[in-house]
């Protein structure tokens, strides 16, 4: 049986670089820029190169493999796309994102989608504030 990925790059070559980049991706932990998939993919495979990076990535996106985030001004993150839905919490202190799930989009998707007539594909919050090492930090906390 194939797997999705497999499945979405069937009417594409599967090459060797596009399983690697892949690969790393599934057993990232958090999100990854470009250049951090590159440097990781050159740690396994040292004829790689960042343009080929960006070029599977933006295929990956429109295959609905992986999903492009802006966590910040400038730059761009990546991750395999989740089978639950997820949004995002970002710390301006320090930069980490940590993910939740809230089930209430799911009932406001569908809300919205009746009221309005319109069929929402997917929705995505990201709400941003201080983590409690960032606030403790911040009040001279230990």
């Amino acid at each position: 049986m194939k797997t999705k990925q497999e499945a979405a790059l069937a009417k594409h070559r599967t090459t060797s670089q596009r399983r690697l980049l892949l690969d790393i991706m599934h057993s990232a932990e958090g999100h990854l820029d470009a250049d951090e998939l590159y440097r990781r993919a050159r740690e396994r495979k040292d004829r790689l190169s960042l343009s080929t990076v960006y070029r599977n990535l933006q295929l990956f996106k429109k295959l609905g493999l992986v999903e492009e985030h802006h966590f910040e001004e400038g730059r761009h993150c990546y991750e395999l796309k989740p089978a639950v839905e997820h949004h995002h919490l970002i710390c301006l202190g320090c930069g980490r994102v940590e993910e939740f799930i809230c089930p209430e989009t799911q009932y406001m998707k569908e809300k919205v989608a009746k009221d309005k007539n319109f069929k929402i594909l997917s929705t995505e919050v990201r709400m941003t504030g201080f983590c409690s090492a960032c606030r403790r930090k911040k009040r001279g906390e230990s």
